[in-house]
């Protein structure tokens, strides 16, 4: 009897952490054209995917050739640039300027790439055809906030 009941709890406690598992972001494929997970992008032109790991976000921004283009880390509104991507360079956070300036001139206004209730991540194409990645607070996104337009293409 007391086997059983400590099998029974085991196998409930086995089934509830293979249901939190799946509900948790993906933590590998950081870095790759495809990776097996979720395209969350809010824009046609771009993919972005989201992987978490220690309580830390990692949004990465690839084109629609599946070249990646930029990625950041985030946590309770900090934010850091990760190297890696085509453009690492022109990555952008509240919290540190792109790695090199740039002459180029935006081609289009930035886009919404991804978006949750903490944290959005715009791309925007320069006239040198690169893209500026840019990832702010969701609060920071106002509707009279340039680098943050809404519209969903």
């Amino acid at each position: 009897m007391k086997n059983t009941l400590y099998s029974a709890m085991l196998v409930g406690l086995l089934s509830m952490s293979g249901a939190a598992f799946a509900a948790q972001p993906q933590a590998t494929g950081l870095g790759q054209a495809w990776p097996n997970t979720t395209d969350v992008s809010r824009h046609a032109h771009f993919h972005a995917y989201v992987f978490e790991l220690n309580g830390i976000k990692y949004v990465q921004i690839n084109d629609a050739n599946g070249n990646v283009l930029g990625t950041i880390g985030t946590s309770n509104g900090q934010f850091i640039v990760l190297p890696i991507g085509r453009y690492a360079q022109l990555v952008k956070t509240p919290q540190q300027a792109a790695a090199v300036t740039t002459t180029a001139t935006p081609s289009a206004a930035p886009a919404i790439v991804y978006q949750d209730a903490e944290t959005t991540v715009t791309a925007m194409p320069l006239s040198d055809g690169t893209v500026q990645i840019q990832g702010l607070m969701t609060a920071a996104c106002g509707d009279s906030d340039i680098e943050c337009n809404n519209h969903i293409l």
